[in-house]
């Protein structure tokens, strides 16, 4: 259903025209399927490879708690987007500086509301985001975990969908459920991945190409492989600091792999799908977007027996996934993954 803007017909006109006059970030959402996986550090050290290239980076952060970027980065939010949504203050005032060149705005509590506005907050919201004073190349985007509706509200408003995975079969299974659910319920058909915690690239490319296999066979879905990340104990160090690798230590095998996947993004294909009229339209149309698959998710929640915490029930489907089902894709995908590891390590094996 279409926004309509409770403003006159022609100053309507000239806020379309003032959107599209304007230059549009390239809009990126990463997500992953469970706790774990490494997105949130992923997301920071990605802000701050993108920042070192030259990039204006602007971090919008949908997690709530102790554990949010914030949190991580040892950065004090006392605001959030709900304080922009009641107009206790502006955007810019809402935003963080933090280190690295990342600039955060926190939206942890702001986020469960946007599909609950009436007209008049809507509109206020979107001139908020129309009127975005400071540059920007890219909006990067740190979902939550799993299948919650605001993620996914996020994910549908954003130029391209970024899925952060680990070699662990649980991180695995989540993923392809996460890439399912999605897909399946919203029409995305692309989306990248990178490999977290992986050893050497052999691996890593084992995995993506069992994942792409399946996903392409069983969900017509198209994954691209952004690369993988090492283990590093620089990485843990960083991290305790509340800094990036990039910053803290820019010669770490980490911090080079986070370059290169950063490069990736910035050169990479980007996902077709719902969301990208949302990039056209700058920020006050990604806001708009997202309002609107805020409504859609939370109205698309209701109608399948949606958890009051936002989540979606796992709905039986063709290839529903379950733990103990030998035929079930994500079976395939991690005995494929188990077979391909002989004695001297794995090797790459397609599905």
């Amino acid at each position: 259903m279409e926004l309509i803007l409770a403003n006159p017909t022609e100053d309507q006109a000239e806020g379309l025209r003032r959107l599209l006059a304007q230059d549009s970030p390239h809009i990126i959402t990463v997500i992953s399927g469970s706790v774990g996986a490494g997105k949130t550090s992923t997301v920071i050290n990605l802000a701050a490879a993108l920042a070192r290239n030259g990039k204006d980076v602007l971090v919008i952060d949908e997690n709530a708690g102790a554990t949010n970027l914030a949190g991580t980065l040892g950065l004090s939010a006392h605001r959030d987007l709900l304080d922009v949504i009641r107009r206790d203050k502006t955007l810019d005032e809402v935003i963080i500086s933090g280190p690295d060149g990342i600039r955060l705005l926190p939206a942890g509590r702001g986020m469960p509301v946007l599909g609950k506005l009436g007209l008049p907050d809507q509109t206020h919201l979107i001139d908020c985001f129309d009127g975005f004073s400071q540059p920007m190349d890219v909006l990067l985007i740190d979902a939550a975990p799993g299948r919650a509706s605001r993620m996914l509200s996020l994910a549908l408003s954003g130029h391209e969908i970024v899925v952060v995975v680990s070699p662990e079969p649980a991180s695995i299974t989540a993923a392809y459920a996460l890439i399912k659910h999605i897909s399946g319920d919203h029409g995305i058909q692309r989306f990248s991945v990178l490999l977290n915690r992986t050893v050497i690239e052999t691996e890593a490319q084992m995995i993506f190409d069992n994942m792409a296999g399946v996903a392409s066979r069983y969900l017509a879905v198209s994954l691209d492989f952004m690369g993988f990340i090492p283990p590093d104990d620089k990485l843990r160090q960083s991290n305790r600091r509340g800094h990036s690798v990039i910053e803290a230590f820019p010669a770490a095998i980490s911090a080079t792999a986070f370059r290169r996947a950063a490069e990736a993004l910035t050169h990479g294909p980007r996902c077709e799908g719902e969301g990208n009229e949302s990039n056209e339209k700058g920020l006050g149309g990604f806001m708009q977007c997202l309002m609107q698959g805020s409504q859609s998710q939370r109205q698309h929640a209701s109608n399948n027996g949606g958890n009051q915490d936002g989540s979606i029930k796992q709905s039986a489907s063709n290839h529903p996934v379950k733990q103990g089902d030998r035929s079930s894709p994500v079976r395939q995908i991690n005995r494929n993954n188990i077979a391909a590891k002989g004695p001297k390590g794995p090797v790459v094996r397609h599905v």
